[in-house]
């Protein structure tokens, strides 16, 4: 306190001139006050470069490849390899950012000639390693065979480093009626449990391509989660708190905490802030991943025949009654609408017609 006292020519008070000079040369050269902010405030939000991305193919050659199968001992029994190690988690394959090509994709066999640890029917498993997750990725489709391709060239390597348990569910509806996403979603679910057990259910739109691998498409085991908040048509923002759409993942006892998915929606838009309101009206949240992971580049489109906007997507009231309406039927399956709508579930091929 004594420096304050003093004269302006003391060598106490030219100190304070000196370190104000630099404050203030620092505040700038660090951007303002954000950059200020972001030095003296320690932050967990990673780092990404995504203007050097990596080939989406990178590291495919470093997949394990099978164990021979054991010889029999002899003895008339089956012999019995040494079981395999767990998966590593974060998987040792990651490379980060990865490059988006949105120009016209591979032919469907080409893209299984790319891929050809991929099982038919589009599964994938680890085969040096025991999977510690096991995801089924199911994508609402209708017309959009250029968009598919696009997705399973990108997504399939992209899935194969994160060294998880996959398969790919195209639930396709048939015709020229009103689209509705939300109950393709109900339909995929509902057969890809049927198919095997999965721990983990992914909700996939078919236009959007995931840019960075750290961003693993495995579930939170309490809440649902949102991986798509960072979307280039969106400026890599989320556009608002409660958004939902694009990519979301949930647990089979969490979409029974939901009750599903609602199937009032026909036509563009609506379901997402549906689901969303589900969400919170069952006693959960959204989690998401850090926006420097959760990037993903959307296929640019025109307005799909049959997918108009739907004239009552933005009336919130109908969420706690779509929530509500399947709760008090005796009839699950039935609560849910799955006959009254013309369409068929594939698990989606690397090589299909």
């Amino acid at each position: 306190m004594a420096c304050f006292g003093r004269s302006l020519d003391s060598p106490c008070t030219l100190a304070l001139l000196v370190g104000f000079q630099f404050a203030f040369v620092l505040y700038f050269s660090l951007g303002g006050f954000k950059g200020l902010v972001s030095v003296l405030v320690h932050t967990t939000e990673p780092e990404f470069d995504y203007s050097r991305p990596h080939d989406v193919y990178t590291n495919l050659s470093h997949l394990g490849v099978p164990p021979p199968p054991p010889r029999n001992s002899g003895t008339g029994s089956p012999a019995t390899g040494p079981p395999l190690r767990d998966c590593q988690i974060p998987s040792p394959l990651l490379v980060g950012p990865v490059s988006v090509h949105l120009s016209s994709p591979l032919s469907l066999e080409d893209i299984r000639q790319r891929n050809p640890l991929v099982m038919p029917g589009g599964r994938y498993r680890p085969p040096d390693c025991e999977p510690r997750h096991h995801t089924a990725i199911v994508v609402p489709y209708r017309n959009r065979q250029t968009h598919l391709r696009a997705l399973l060239y990108h997504l399939h390597p992209f899935l194969q480093r994160q060294q998880i348990h996959y398969s790919i569910y195209i639930v396709q509806q048939w015709g020229n009626g009103t689209f509705n996403r939300a109950k393709l979603l109900n339909v995929g679910v509902r057969e890809a449990l049927r198919d095997e057990d999965w721990s983990c259910i992914f909700l996939h739109d078919v236009d959007l391509l995931p840019e960075n691998d750290h961003n693993t498409y495995t579930c939170h085991k309490q809440f649902p989660t949102h991986l798509s908040v960072a979307m280039d048509k969106f400026r890599y923002r989320l556009p608002y708190p409660q958004y939902f759409g694009g990519v979301s993942a949930v647990t089979p006892d969490q979409y029974m905490k939901m009750n599903g998915f609602p199937n009032q929606y026909w036509g563009w838009g609506g379901e997402d802030d549906d689901i969303a309101a589900r969400v919170r009206l069952s006693g959960m949240k959204i989690v998401r991943p850090p926006v420097a992971i959760g990037h993903y580049k959307m296929i640019k489109h025109k307005g799909d025949r049959g997918n108009e906007q739907n004239p009552r997507r933005n009336n919130h009231s109908l969420c706690a009654t779509t929530y509500l309406s399947g709760h008090h039927s005796h009839c699950w399956s039935q609560a849910l609408g799955l006959c009254c709508l013309s369409l068929f579930v594939q698990t989606c091929p690397t090589s299909s017609s």
